[in-house]
């Protein structure tokens, strides 16, 4: 194994040794644990970081509140609370040991065995903590793992799983992100083995682990590994087209944009808006995500060759955002090479071109004789749609046009036309 990378800076300076001196007084360890100390391996931002330490709960609060920082106890039942430095919150928790677990949750003691306390996590390459010192501690070979693309379970897979269901899927997120090659064959039989467990777990945390699966690095081929065994197919409740994902991010790699979560989730699961109906349902989507999926699964079937006119409607209708989930989901549908300079002209339009404020107001028409009401609404829709046709113009005589053109098409004498007249439109 070669030597270990230079200290972290942020274990050097600033928030965490500060708190780590803190906490790590009367005869107290403290340590940063987890994937904090994966990354600084591997050469990647921390994201959180996480310690863990000898002390008790009401020991760490005690010392924090002592040394300035604001404390949130987010889950003292299980030894954690949160630790606010200068607005950034780390989740300190005491030493444990699983008493009993049961699928979802687990009763658990505290203790000062480190050993014991890593033997509890999930991943080899997940059980490693850093000293203040910058000391690695790495009890089950997680540094060798991480090294050679590798995600195992510590100790029995089958054991590990059945504490915890959720760990089917964090097993497929994490190889997605840091291994290379096949799926280890113990961790995907013991997940196979235990896959009817997956029903008992909320529809949050499925939703969680779903969302940064799909857009992992290497998501497409774990993807279609889970659809394989048939776990994907009964996370999703559908068939899922695990093909896709590599076809998007193909298509994001080429435009050097980043992977969207709804984005992949729809290449993998929306073909239709039914599909969006059945994934609001188990995943708990956020009303925002699953507009975003229907739209996907009402629209993605365009084209460049519908034209800049049809193009410029749809954003309108839907907004730059709902126009990008669109014609990027059509793009990576479709046959055509991701350099393809008309898809890629199509995707650039929210960019170049804004849509005009529409010109025609209900209170004009009603100057214009036309009373409130249904008729109002039917002409005024007349008016949009061939305002839309005419690629939205602003000048005041074609829009002038445009309103008597919609009024005589449904049976209105324009500026004479008189209040009660019945429409025909």
């Amino acid at each position: 194994m070669s030597t270990l990378p230079p200290p972290p800076g942020w274990l050097a300076a600033g928030d965490v040794p500060r708190l780590i001196r803190a906490i790590g007084v009367e005869g107290d360890a403290v340590r940063v644990v987890g994937g904090a100390v994966r990354n600084w391996l591997i050469g990647l931002p921390p994201g959180d970081i996480d310690l863990a330490t000898t002390a008790e709960p009401g020991a760490v609060s005690a010392r924090a509140v002592g040394a300035g920082f604001k404390v949130v106890p987010t889950g003292i039942a299980h030894g954690t609370v949160t630790v606010v430095v200068d607005g950034t919150g780390y989740e300190v928790t005491t030493l444990r040991q699983d008493i009993a677990t049961d699928g979802r949750r687990a009763i658990v003691r505290f203790g000062r065995d480190w050993e014991a306390d890593a033997a509890r996590r999930d991943f080899t390459i997940n059980a490693m903590s850093l000293s203040a010192d910058g000391d690695l501690f790495d009890y089950f070979g997680g540094r060798s793992d991480l090294a050679g693309g590798k995600v195992r379970f510590i100790g029995d897979a089958l054991q590990r799983v059945r504490e915890d269901r959720l760990r089917i899927l964090r097993l497929f997120r994490f190889h997605a992100t840091y291994a290379r090659g096949e799926v280890d064959r113990a961790a995907l039989s013991a997940c196979i083995a235990e896959r009817e467990g997956l029903a008992d777990l909320s529809r949050e945390r499925l939703r969680a682990e779903i969302m940064k699966l799909v857009v992992a690095p290497r998501a497409g081929a774990t993807l279609q590994a889970m659809a394989d065994c048939g776990l994907l197919g009964q996370v999703l409740g559908g068939v899922p087209l695990a093909a896709g994902v590599d076809r998007l991010a193909t298509v994001e790699a080429e435009l050097s944009i980043d992977a969207d979560p709804v984005q992949r989730l729809a290449s993998l699961a929306v073909l239709i808006r039914e599909d969006a109906l059945r994934l609001r349902e188990r995943l708990a989507l956020s009303n925002a995500e699953f507009r975003r999926l229907d739209g996907i699964g009402h629209g993605w079937r365009r084209d460049p060759a519908t034209g800049l006119t049809a193009a410029k409607e749809l954003l309108y209708a839907v907004g730059p955002r709902g126009f990008r989930d669109r014609v990027l989901i059509g793009f990576a549908r479709s046959a055509a090479d991701p350099a393809d300079p008309a898809w890629r002209d199509l995707l650039s339009l929210p960019e170049r071109w804004t849509a005009p404020h529409f010109p025609v107001s209900g209170e004009e028409l009603q100057r214009r004789g036309l009373a409130a009401g249904p008729d109002l609404g039917t002409v005024l829709s007349a008016i949009r749609t061939r305002w839309m046709a005419a690629d939205f113009p602003v000048a005041k005589d074609q829009v002038g046009a445009l309103v008597e053109e919609a009024l005589a098409e449904c049976g209105h004498l324009g500026a004479g036309s008189r209040r009660g007249h019945e429409s025909e439109c």
